[in-house]
């Protein structure tokens, strides 16, 4: 079947890459996402796709039949699901959109195909609970999913929640439960390790350097990777803005050198020698840095095709990569509910 999607919840388009990574056939025929900052990006590396600039609630079966959508792509709000967004669930307001899509499902017969992510926590959630009861009372079968990239080998941590449902043919695999893994025959055997030294750029702007203020308050609470690194932190919209539990940062030296550097700081590391010279200029040795925006979409395995419109900040950009998808486990996800 040839596939044509609406990608709901579009952001910066990662669904549209990981539809293009299946390399199956169809098209995505629009987007929808409310955030204007979004749809410019989305619609600059899309342009042959409508963006459509709405609230997912102005979404009707008649746009759908007129589109003649058979699948769709959507990552909600995770905000409702995370301890930052107080975990208030359905009564958070930002999880009406889900519910109206909730309310759409039985009356969108067209519709064959569609993929869910959001983030961990959400199997636990009374919206899962609505989900999951909407895709059965609209005739779906379904698997759910806990799944991170590095699972395929790549060097980035991003546990999500997944879902993938389909109508007339039920899976091959087993559900009933949540999924922590492919099954057996895509297994991470045929994905192949990559460590960050193939993902790094060279030229490094100096406002990504970390400075003297946050390496002397922050430098022990950061999660510091070198190039051989295998794996990073998931990085959050807040990267760069706060510094602790938003994301890796790099540090140039070879491991051995970076943590030589530390055992020297550990060991002057009280009120007195912290305001010694050697102190700094050991701070300094490590030359840390934040990953660029490009360096992150890669690790997202967006392709570097991937572009932000001139005028887009870095705060922006770091935004928008945080609330995006990634690439080619949503891919993999796309070709395993498709596959008969």
């Amino acid at each position: 079947m040839e596939l044509k999607i609406l990608e709901l919840f579009s952001g910066i388009g990662g669904m549209h890459y990981a539809f293009e990574y299946s390399q199956l056939e169809g098209k995505v025929c629009a987007a929808m996402d409310i955030n204007t900052v979004a749809n410019v990006v989305y619609a600059y590396n899309h342009p042959q796709t409508p963006v459509m600039n709405n609230n997912i609630q102005k979404l009707s079966v008649k746009t759908i039949e007129k589109l003649q959508i058979n699948a769709i792509l959507m990552s909600p709000p995770c905000q409702p699901h995370t301890r930052v967004g107080q975990k208030r669930d359905i009564e958070d307001n930002r999880s009406d959109a889900l519910n109206h899509i909730c309310e759409l499902l039985p009356m969108c017969q067209s519709v064959q195909y569609i993929l869910m992510e959001n983030v961990k926590g959400f199997e636990e959630s009374m919206a899962r609970t609505k989900y999951v009861e909407a895709l059965e009372k609209s005739g779906f079968y379904y698997r759910e999913f806990i799944l991170t990239p590095t699972i395929m080998g790549v060097p980035n941590t991003r546990h999500r929640y997944y879902c993938i449902a389909r109508k007339e043919n039920d899976f091959s695999f087993p559900g009933g439960s949540i999924l922590t893994s492919l099954p057996v025959e895509d297994t991470q055997s045929k994905f192949q390790t990559k460590s960050l030294s193939s993902l790094l750029e060279e030229a490094i702007p100096k406002e990504l350097h970390l400075d003297e203020k946050v390496l002397r308050k922050r430098v022990w609470l950061m999660d510091i990777v070198t190039r051989d690194a295998t794996n990073t932190m998931c990085f959050t919209k807040a990267y760069t803005h706060y510094c602790e539990g938003t994301g890796s940062v790099f540090c140039p030296l070879s491991l051995n050198e970076m943590q030589n550097t530390f055992a020297k700081l550990k060991a002057m590391d009280d009120a007195k020698s912290c305001e010694k010279p050697e102190y700094w200029d050991l701070l300094q040795k490590l030359n840390l840095r934040y990953f660029t925006p490009r360096e992150v979409s890669r690790l997202m395995c967006f392709p570097d095709t991937f572009q932000f419109p001139s005028g887009t900040t870095n705060r922006q950009k770091y935004r928008l990569l945080g609330n995006s998808i990634n690439v080619q486990v949503v891919g993999e996800l796309i070709k395993l509910m498709c596959k008969i």
